[in-house]
């Protein structure tokens, strides 16, 4: 799992992914439709945590965050989970 450094600053609203997570497109990206499903095939960043997706059209592409991605199915579910507990303290 991605472990942010200790100097690094996150910017808010960033999306936690993990390797093998399942994404999906939330843009048109080149050769992958908005809605496309993938997998997460590698997470990292210092300071901006991007990840390199498997689409099930075949495309691979890298740098994406959140403002390219959304989670789906236990990705989706862990993060709603992690945003639940944090709006509780």
């Amino acid at each position: 799992m991605w472990k942010p450094h200790a100097l690094a600053k996150p910017h808010s609203n960033q999306l936690d992914l993990r390797m093998g997570d399942k994404v999906q497109s939330t843009v048109e990206l080149i050769g992958v439709p908005v809605g496309t499903n993938g997998k997460v095939i590698l997470a990292n960043g210092f300071n901006w945590q991007r990840y390199r997706v498997l689409f099930d059209n075949g495309v691979e592409m890298g740098d994406l965050d959140g403002r390219h991605l959304q989670a789906v199915g236990r990705a989706a579910k862990r993060l709603a989970k992690a945003a639940k507990a944090a709006s509780r303290r």
